[in-house]
């Protein structure tokens, strides 16, 4: 332990506000401190603990992935006595030990956006329906094509090779809402569907969109649908079929709702995308933080699931019949980033 609370990737933690140490304090630790979706998120978890008079220490990784660093972070957040810990994990199994030695110190352990693995292995989830997202997403895209969808050549650009929850739901919900037999629910890249040209990895940003899509576009010249776990996945493979002169040819359908990616539906860059929330995700979890701190109370799930819905909306310009959306107007006023 002495190890892990001198490394040097600790130098990422950012002290917020001024209490005491005998007030609530509490820990924010995200994937990474860059992309949009987790500044908005780090946003939302300062506003309300500076409302409540909470303590908040930020901590992110490297780059999505940076497993050791989050590792390190709950270290750190355990030694200094913290009431609870928002964790948005980048490895969702292997994060798991890290999580119980927190929670066997008496901290509440809330995960943000990213289920753990198993799910419970937090005391709760605030997060989108990620399954739900997908869903939407592939709903539409196979309503938009219409008849073409039964000869669609789909692009799956998902999150990392370790198959964190997030990206599993969302790939996952995809291809059952378009109508693909999924394999097994709890991992992707296991279908059969001829429709499917293949999966790569971008973690979760332009460079690594831009780098997918290239890899399978050599593999098949004549795809017309991409599904992408993020915006910046989809501005990445916008850039790519640019290069081939093929943006106009091709569908992309994405999930989060920023404002970049609002304006991307609406300048025609993406088709659709499923609105996420993480300044609802992080501010709910200040204040269940908070609840615990003074009367030990822990959140409760969202009746009829398993963890605590912050919702979701699909933004397009294009409706289609029988999926509900909201128009880019509509979205750039819940946008974030």
């Amino acid at each position: 332990m002495k190890r892990l609370l001198t490394s040097s990737t600790l130098a990422l933690a950012a002290m917020v506000g001024t209490a005491s140490a005998d007030d609530i304090s509490a820990c924010l630790i995200t994937k990474t401190d860059t992309n949009p979706f987790f500044v908005k998120m780090r946003e939302g978890a300062e506003a309300k603990a500076a409302e409540l008079g909470i303590t908040l220490s930020s901590y992110a990784g490297k780059v999505d992935g940076d497993h050791e660093t989050q590792v390190a972070a709950i270290e750190t957040c355990i030694a200094n006595g913290a009431n609870g810990i928002l964790l948005t994990a980048s490895d969702t199994s292997s994060i798991v030990p890290a999580v119980q030695q927190a929670r066997d110190a008496g901290l509440v352990v809330i995960a943000l956006d990213t289920p753990l693995e198993p799910i419970n292995a937090a005391d709760m989830t605030f997060a989108t329906d990620n399954f739900l997202a997908g869903e939407l997403i592939g709903q539409w895209a196979a309503a938009a094509l219409g008849d073409d969808a039964a000869n669609a050549k789909i692009a799956m650009l998902d999150l990392g090779v370790s198959q964190p929850t997030v990206g599993v739901l969302r790939d996952q919900g995809f291809l059952q809402g378009f109508g693909i037999d999924l394999g097994d629910p709890n991992k992707w890249g296991d279908e059969t569907d001829p429709r499917i040209v293949g999966n790569d990895v971008t973690a979760g940003n332009e460079e690594g969109g831009r780098k997918a899509m290239e890899n399978l576009l050599a593999k098949d010249p004549s795809i017309n649908v991409v599904y992408t776990i993020n915006e910046p996945a989809a501005a990445g493979a916008y850039e790519a079929l640019k290069s081939f002169g093929r943006e106009n040819e091709v569908l992309i359908v994405s999930v989060d709702g920023g404002c970049p990616g609002v304006a991307d539906v609406k300048d025609g860059v993406i088709g659709a995308t499923s609105q996420q929330y993480p300044l609802l995700m992080a501010s709910k979890g200040i204040e269940a933080i908070a609840a615990w701190a003074k009367d030990g109370v822990k959140p409760q799930a969202t009746d009829g699931k398993d963890f605590f819905d912050t919702g979701v909306a699909l933004v397009t310009d294009h409706p289609v019949d029988g999926v509900s959306s909201v128009d880019t107007a509509k979205g750039a006023d819940l946008c974030w980033g």
